[in-house]
């Protein structure tokens, strides 16, 4: 494929980039001891992208031959012209960056792919069956198990020429609860780029259902918070969850143009100087964080990006048009979905740093406070405001941890909840990879830390 796409620009004289995308998936879902759904999808393209007279033109094709592609070569051209004269701001450079050349086999797509079907529908089938009769008060279990292969190749006229794979499988285990009229769900999930090590490292099939179904029946004789300004304790999924949609998001450089919170704020402080925050396509600390990649979608090596340094707003996440115009080096942070899609600015693998503390020193430490765990649905803006819901939630009284509490949210300004930290563990976990992030199309990351302590606005709902 990198011979036919090298072929296809070799006598052009602007910028052009040509990315081949292979993608396989397979999903499984089983409930109530049947297998209830069961697909396979498969789609292969070639996007093609131009810069002609300060604009871009875009076009794509599912036709793997040489005049297909060059026929998609035309239209973007075509369409990079007839844009051209309404584009007011032109791009006049992309930067250079660190291009990418070579071939780059990902870990466990060997692993996986050499797993049958049959094998990955017993595993949902066979775990579902076991959790059925776990409790009276357990109305149902769903057992699901995804993953998705791909394969891509990018070549560029200013000399990017690359190849690589990977796969990312994930699990995730639900688990509905009722007792007097109230129903609970408690739920559980890994996502990973590699192979079944990876998937289940921390945990077995089986304890996936057994915590999920834990949850649920405990959130039944949960009361709800009292809500107010309060001292937490953050687990990983919850500071992954906010470093990825309150932070991340405000340092992607297309929403700092757009005037996001982050703007103008290089150099200045943002938080405690106990925060230092990194986005990186290598999974650091441990292997098959579920954002990894070694490449973007521009054909740039995806490096560690310090975001903040001890406190210190340090860098945005880059393209290679936006990084040519803060004057800086593109952070290989452009990534699409599809081969029919346009590269955007996105995070890969975002987290916190671990720090000095433990996790037994930041509870015993607290007098008053609550120890929230388990990330659920949420929001954010560019100004930084979020408000996410907590699966569990613990009152921590007296240096000790008491009583379960349902029904939690967790609201605030992003940069004042990093002000705010004053214990960070040496604990660290990569705990979003089953998540996928939205930002016109999807893109797999994963997010995560160490335990993080800070004050927040606590709330909960009595419906």
């Amino acid at each position: 494929m990198r011979d036919l796409l090298k072929e296809c620009i070799k006598d052009e004289d602007g910028f052009v980039e040509l990315r081949y995308h292979k993608k396989e998936s397979r999903s499984f879902y089983a409930e109530k001891e049947r297998v209830e759904n069961s697909s396979i999808k498969k789609r292969s393209g070639v996007g093609v992208r131009v810069l002609v007279d300060g604009s871009w033109g875009f076009a794509f094709t599912s036709e793997l031959d040489k005049m297909s592609i060059q026929n998609a070569l035309t239209n973007a051209k075509n369409s990079a012209k007839s844009s051209a004269p309404f584009r007011k701001d032109k791009i006049l450079n992309l930067a250079k960056g660190k291009l990418a050349v070579g071939n780059f086999p990902g870990k466990g797509v060997e692993d996986i792919s050499s797993r049958s079907i049959e094998e990955k529908i017993a595993l949902v089938y066979e775990t579902q069956k076991k959790a059925n009769h776990a409790s009276s008060k357990i109305q149902s279990v769903g057992v699901g198990y995804s993953e998705i292969f791909e394969d891509k190749t990018i070549v560029t006229t200013d000399g990017v020429d690359v190849s690589f794979s990977l796969v990312r499988p994930e699990f995730r285990v639900s688990a509905t609860a009722s007792q007097d009229g109230s129903i609970q769900m408690g739920g559980e999930s890994s996502g990973v780029t590699g192979g079944w090590d990876c998937l289940f490292r921390d945990r077995a099939p089986e304890q996936f259902t057994q915590d999920a179904i834990k949850t649920a029946i405990d959130l039944l004789d949960s009361k709800f918070p009292e809500g107010g300004m309060s001292t937490v304790i953050l687990s990983p999924s919850i500071v992954g969850l906010l470093v990825h949609e309150a932070i991340g998001h405000t340092v992607e450089a297309d929403f700092v143009l757009s005037g996001s919170v982050a703007k103008g704020k290089i150099n200045t402080r943002v938080a405690s100087d106990l925060v230092s925050l990194s986005d990186s396509g290598i999974s650091e600390y441990y292997e098959g964080a579920g954002g990894t990649l070694p490449v973007d979608d521009e054909g740039i090596f995806t490096e560690k990006t310090t975001i903040i340094e001890d406190g210190i707003l340090k860098s945005y996440l880059h393209n290679r048009e936006t990084a040519s115009l803060f004057g800086v080096q593109p952070t290989g942070s452009a990534r699409a979905w599809e081969y029919s899609d346009q590269p955007l600015i996105r995070m890969r693998n975002t987290y916190l740093h671990p720090g000095d503390s433990s996790l037994d020193e930041m509870i015993q430490s607290t007098k008053d406070g609550y120890f929230l765990e388990g990330a659920q649905n949420g929001q954010a803006d560019s100004t930084g405001e979020f408000m996410f819901a907590v699966q569990k939630a613990y009152r921590i009284e007296n240096g000790k941890i008491t009583k379960l509490l349902k029904g939690v949210t967790v609201s605030g300004l992003a940069f004042d909840v990093l002000q705010n930290v004053d214990m960070v563990s040496k604990e660290f976990k990569w705990d979003l990879g089953s998540g996928y992030c939205g930002k016109g199309q999807p893109a797999k990351v994963d997010a995560g830390g160490p335990y993080v302590r800070t004050r927040v606005l606590l709330g909960g709902s009595k419906s």
